[in-house]
């Protein structure tokens, strides 16, 4: 039975599927920006290509300006906008929430030890 390769096939079904490998965040965040840089080229490609209705889009849009600079290869982001997302979301958002938590994790433990005591 194990010699054979159908055999080993029909072992190997029942054994079931195997678990994808789980990213590192380190791959995950490479990934998510090798991803977004691809995505954001191929819309760069399309806005400029003769099927793109330029002027229903453009018509539809807030920015018009921002636009075509972003489909004449400008960031798609803007210089204030990535200093929010870095005040929210980067390393001193992370510090800020360990305080927090910290903060709260000395309450609770203020408190069991309060209703211990009280208890006793």
């Amino acid at each position: 039975k194990w010699c054979c390769p159908t055999g080993r096939k029909v072992q190997s079904s029942r054994l079931g599927p195997t678990p994808p490998r789980l990213l590192t965040e380190e791959e995950y965040r490479l990934q998510g920006e090798v991803e977004t840089r691809k995505a954001l080229e191929e819309l760069r490609s399309f806005c400029q290509s003769p099927d793109f209705s330029a002027w229903t889009t453009v018509s539809r849009i807030q920015s018009p300006k921002r636009f075509a600079e972003f489909v004449g290869g400008a960031s798609h982001v803007t210089p204030d906008e990535v200093s929010v997302h870095e005040r929210e979301y980067g390393l001193d958002s992370l510090f800020i929430d360990e305080q927090l938590f910290e903060e709260d994790y000395e309450e609770e433990e203020e408190e069991e030890e309060e209703m211990g005591s009280s208890s006793s």
